[in-house]
């Protein structure tokens, strides 16, 4: 049986993805927590659409009615110098 990749990132299939919505994970938010959707390199540019029309078709929704996830980017940028510097800063 051919399998489906939603997530290549993560290598989420569109199988795991059914049967976490049949385990009752209806939400973008769960269902980025539970098969960590969007956590990888691309940050869920390709995943997280495929998804939310996965969602709405088995949930019955539309797909403008579910909310993108939530981004959460650092406070302060922090440059790659900072994190590889050996001194400590005050």
């Amino acid at each position: 049986m051919k399998k489906t990749i939603i997530c290549r990132c993560e290598d989420v299939t569109e199988e795991d993805v059914l049967q976490a919505i049949d385990e009752g994970f209806e939400d973008i938010e769960e269902l980025r927590k539970r098969l960590r959707l969007g956590m990888g390199p691309c940050q869920g540019r390709t995943c997280i659409p495929l998804v939310i029309r996965i969602l709405a078709k088995k949930t019955g929704k539309n797909v403008e009615d579910i909310p993108l996830p939530t981004s959460r980017p650092p406070i302060v940028p922090v440059t790659l110098e900072a994190l590889a510097s050996d001194e400590d800063e005050e």
